[in-house]
């Protein structure tokens, strides 16, 4: 479930041209079944018997392959780090760190192969909002301002948001969701606040808009 959604929005992101140029060589759905599967193969049992898997990942592909994605090759690590942690969630394994996934040109890999080298690194976990899009947003101490003016950090094209409507910051080990005087309000998992210390999986709802916080 976790590669097919992979599949979908990529093909979103680049409005279905990205099947046409890799239909007869490698697809990015086969690297994130190589990933995964390197998730699955290296996973271990670790403390408190939880299952730990890789989050750090070096994927290596031919100089041809690699100047064939270079349109496409952000987004590519983008959606390949949301697919192991959608992997990870589904197979309900722990990761000690943040998902990294960089991707080298190798003259060891032939033209339509791929190699994935997988790691267990520890680290501090990010604060994050998901996007609709699915892209994501650090939360740090400076201030995340949501709106619709160009000038916010998440721009939201909806006549029914403010131009500055809320903001999400952290305040020491906390996070927190401000209203900032909206016309329409902000809801936390579907409760109107003004100000609102929110944690991991809270669903934020501002205009037709739904961002979720991820967060250790």
């Amino acid at each position: 479930m976790g590669l097919k959604r992979f599949e979908e929005r990529l093909e979103r992101l680049v409005e279905g041209s990205l099947t046409r140029p890799f239909r007869s060589s490698l697809q990015p759905v086969e690297i994130g079944r190589r990933l995964t599967r390197e998730m699955d193969l290296q996973r271990r049992v670790g403390p408190r018997g939880l299952l730990v898997a890789p989050n750090i990942f070096s994927v290596s592909m031919s100089l041809t392959d690699v100047d064939r994605f270079s349109s496409y090759i952000d987004a590519l690590v983008r959606e390949l780090a949301e697919a192991a942690r959608e992997h990870a969630e589904i197979e309900g394994y722990t990761l000690l760190g943040p998902v990294e996934v960089d991707v080298f040109e190798s003259t060891r890999v032939k033209p339509g192969q791929v190699s994935v080298v997988a790691e267990v690194h520890e680290g501090e976990m990010p604060c994050e909002l998901i996007l609709p899009d699915g892209h994501r947003i650090a939360v740090g101490d400076t201030p995340v301002v949501i709106g619709r003016l160009p000038e916010c950090d998440i721009v939201l094209n909806d006549p029914n948001v403010s131009r500055r409507h809320a903001e999400v910051f952290r305040q020491g080990r906390d996070v927190v969701v401000r209203d900032l005087g909206s016309t329409n309000g902000t809801k936390v998992n579907g409760s109107p606040v003004s100000a609102v210390v929110v944690v991991n999986g809270d669903e934020i709802f501002i205009g037709a808009s739904r961002l979720v916080l991820e967060a250790p």
